[in-house]
């Protein structure tokens, strides 16, 4: 088959636009490919990727039909992979989010009038595709090489490291339905889109697994080939009534599996529930990934390069041990004083502690300096520099930055946590819980979950919802015993509730354990800052320490 000038790719429903479109490229001397030119007995499915990845252009017609397509989706994903994708709006509608700052012609007017300026310039935006140069395109091919720039070797102990790398194999249709195969392949395709966004793991993209697509090839020689230390692979089925995806994570150095899981999803609301499916499946994926990686380097003995070294730190924060996450911050800038999110990495760390001392926010402050020096633009940057300004009780300064980090990647839940953060402290705090409930739907296996609770539970005391804020304490007590602000908190809230004496028996808990209220008494100066109710929580917290040292005095 002769490669064509145009593919155009459309959602069923919009034929009729479609053919008005085909006909008018073909008067203007242009060949196009679109599934009305199939002869009987062509491989659907085969004849269109050959013609999708050999295009010189693809129009994709955006509609609210098309939209919601997971096949039109996909193909403009690949045609954006091979930089051939040329959109228009056909009619009014939300683009795919990953497609908003694609360019896109307007031309939900247009009856097909040769004329029409609008018209003259998008055909002028094609002719450009079509007589351009070719871009190189990811074909089924081999996986290259452990040594080609795609797939960097690991970093060698003392060496900045790269992060690890993951691969997402071709899901299997175990249906035996054609319709099937296009979901099989949109599902890997959105993963893959999705798990990009991530600042724990790089992900191969697609064509780099096509190859295995029809391989049975034995999991760790793919992986020893992609040079990768996770794969992903996956099924789907139907199950009665229900669509059936199921993935597991693989360890690549050994082939046992890390993680798998079922989603399902009914048949008859598909169409609807298909992103958020996706969702679903990278946020389990993403922070099982993220979990495996922390334990990974908090066992390592020693030899640490940087990347092992800010996971560490990070653990550590997670646990609430901020001298150690220094200590392990510190070690990542030593080995890799040009890092940019080191940097960022031991500011989050000093900021940790600087909640309570301006002497480490002084220093706190001067590692985000650096960091931004070093690289402005880095998203993970901006998240842990937004951080630290939250926690140098400066979220004006922090907002923005943890604002642009959730843009950069809206599926990063600690990204939005940060950005809930910033925003309780401006006393936003209906904002913050949106943003703090999606972090819990995006990562809801996070090793900082109790973390997260507790801060949902703060902003329900702002907001006077003690009674969720109540169960939301317990439930991070639950999580993590002795994490002394839910413990400390959860007294208080028992006397806004009139329940005196089981708020004094949980203050009197609290000091069984060993707890100190200076980090609650941080956070209602943080969260609380000229918020009506500071002056109060800040007595009520003081008072019932109080009161519980005196019953236990001799």
């Amino acid at each position: 088959m002769t490669n064509p000038d145009i593919f155009l790719s459309y959602n069923r429903e919009d034929a009729a636009t479609a053919k008005r479109y085909a006909d008018a490229f073909a008067a203007e001397g242009l060949t196009v490919w679109w599934d009305a030119t199939l002869r009987s007995g062509e491989a659907y499915d085969e004849v269109t990727e050959a013609a999708l990845r050999g295009a010189k252009a693809v129009v994709v017609l955006w509609s609210p039909r098309s939209v919601v397509s997971r096949w039109v989706r996909a193909e403009a994903t690949i045609a954006d992979r091979c930089k051939t994708l040329v959109p228009v709006m056909i009619e009014a509608c939300e683009r795919p989010i990953m497609f908003e700052l694609t360019q896109t012609a307007e031309l939900s007017h247009w009856t097909g009038d040769a004329g029409d300026r609008a018209w003259l310039a998008f055909l002028g935006d094609v002719r450009g595709f079509v007589g351009r140069e070719a871009a190189p395109i990811a074909k089924a091919l081999p996986i290259p090489a452990p040594t080609t720039a795609a797939t960097p070797a690991p970093a060698q102990p003392g060496q900045k490291a790269a992060r690890p790398v993951l691969a997402v194999l071709p899901f299997v249709n175990r249906s035996g339905l054609k319709e099937d195969d296009i979901f099989a392949f949109g599902m890997v395709e959105d993963i893959i889109d999705a798990l990009s966004l991530s600042r724990t793991i790089r992900v191969l993209s697609s064509g780099a697994t096509a190859a295995y697509r029809k391989n049975s090839a034995d999991v760790v020689e793919i992986a020893r080939q992609a040079n990768v230390r996770y794969l992903l692979e996956g099924n789907v089925r139907r199950t009665g009534d229900a669509l059936r995806v199921t993935a597991q994570l693989i360890d690549a150095a050994d082939g046992s599996i890390l993680w798998t899981q079922k989603f399902d999803r009914p048949l008859s609301e598909l169409a609807e529930l298909q992103e958020e499916l996706v969702l679903e499946v990278a946020a389990h994926l993403g922070s099982q990934i993220s979990r495996i990686e922390l334990e990974r380097a908090l066992k390592k003995p020693g030899d640490l390069n940087a990347w092992e070294a800010i996971l560490r730190s990070m653990a550590s924060a997670s646990r609430g041990s901020w001298a150690q996450a220094i200590t392990e911050a510190e070690r990542a800038v030593a080995l890799a004083p040009d890092s940019a999110v080191a940097h960022a990495t031991l500011a989050f760390a000093f900021s940790g502690i600087g909640i309570e001392g301006a002497e480490y926010r002084d220093k706190s402050r001067a590692h985000i300096a650096r960091a931004l020096e070093l690289d402005p633009s880095n998203p993970t940057v901006h998240l842990w520099v937004g951080w630290s300004y939250c926690w140098c009780q400066d979220p004006e300064q922090g907002l923005p930055y943890l604002e642009q980090a959730v843009q950069a990647r809206p599926m990063n839940a600690v990204a939005r946590h940060g950005l809930g953060s910033a925003l309780v402290m401006l006393h936003r705090d209906e904002e913050a819980l949106a943003e703090w409930e999606t972090a819990e739907r995006l990562a809801p296996n996070s090793p900082n979950h109790y973390n997260l609770c507790a801060f949902i539970a703060s902003a329900l005391v702002k907001l006077g919802r003690f009674e969720e804020a109540l169960a939301r304490y317990d439930q991070s007590i639950r999580l993590m015993p002795t994490f002394p602000g839910p413990v400390i908190f959860r007294a208080v809230v028992l006397e806004l509730l009139g329940r005196n004496d089981a708020a004094l028996a949980a203050m009197r808990q609290a000091r069984m354990i060993g707890l100190e209220p200076q980090g609650a008494h941080a956070l209602v100066e943080g969260w609380w800052r000229n918020h009506p109710d500071q002056t109060m929580m800040r007595t009520k917290l003081q008072r019932l320490w109080e009161a519980s040292a005196e019953e236990d005095a001799p």
